[in-house]
């Protein structure tokens, strides 16, 4: 079988897929449907299952969703109505579930498993416009609540045998995420935006994999990294996926704005 890609996808902010305004930015948001949309088509004929790892699920340990037909979980507040009964009948598979269950504790990870907890919404939105119609099983895969990037990234690499076995692996998370600053905007976000991002892209396309998994558990001590991501818990799917492409080499596969600030998305091939 082909071997896979792996995608960092920024999954932007609450329910933006069903609002007119998109958080004022239609264009933007815009410019990522599109991007999310073309994923969709690239992938749909390639692939048995879709596994994601989200910024907005972490646990003590490694956990693993179970779940046959999980519900959505609308983790966000203050939305209309509306965005609180949305449908996306994407189910889960037991037998995938515990094959990626086996392969992190193959790598000395202690794990756990769910069975009640809904896809939540840096899974369901962006996969509802990349697989609108779901015909694919798709498991989430939490983050570990100590936000270490040593050990997102070594979790990474458990998952690897996946992308020969027609298993799609998506980090669902932001390349930039301060909510101050996407609210304030100004100079200052927008600076420090593109500072990270020129680090992030800079690293990702890093073919040296030491080096880029060096910079990345590092990542602190980059160009506004702190400013860019006050917590870690939107970047850290980029680390799975990064330990998931072994020696494949990244590159940025979506740049754009949001709110007016630089956000970007990276594919290993």
């Amino acid at each position: 079988m082909e071997k896979l890609p792996v995608y960092f996808i920024p999954h932007g902010g609450g329910p933006w897929h069903v609002m007119d305004d998109a958080f004022g930015d239609p264009v933007g948001y815009g410019k990522l449907r599109e991007y999310l949309e073309k994923l969709g088509q690239t992938n749909s004929q390639k692939i048995k299952a879709i596994l994601v790892i989200s910024a907005h699920w972490e646990e003590d340990f490694p956990t693993v969703h179970f779940g046959t037909h999980p519900p959505l979980l609308y983790d966000y507040y203050g939305f209309p109505e509306s965005t609180y009964h949305l449908n996306w009948p994407a189910f889960g598979n037991a037998e995938l579930a515990e094959r990626v269950e086996n392969l992190i504790k193959a790598n000395d990870f202690t794990t756990k498993r769910e069975f009640k907890r809904g896809y939540d919404h840096g899974t369901f939105v962006p996969l509802m416009i990349a697989f609108p119609k779901p015909k694919i099983p798709v498991i989430q895969l939490s983050l570990v609540k100590t936000l270490d990037p040593e050990t997102h990234i070594i979790l990474g690499k458990a998952l690897e045998p996946l992308r020969m076995e027609g298993v799609l692996i998506i980090g669902s998370g932001m390349s930039y995420h301060n909510m101050r600053g996407f609210m304030a905007g100004g100079k200052s976000a927008v600076e420090n935006s593109e500072k990270f991002d020129n680090w992030l892209a800079e690293t990702v396309t890093n073919p040296n994999v030491e080096e880029r998994s060096s910079a990345m558990i590092n990542w602190q001590k980059a160009p506004a990294a702190i400013e860019c991501h006050p917590r870690s818990e939107h970047l850290l799917p980029l680390f799975i996926v990064t330990g998931a492409a072994g020696n494949d080499t990244g590159k940025t596969d979506y740049s754009g704005t949001l709110m007016g600030v630089k956000i970007s998305g990276y594919k290993f091939e």
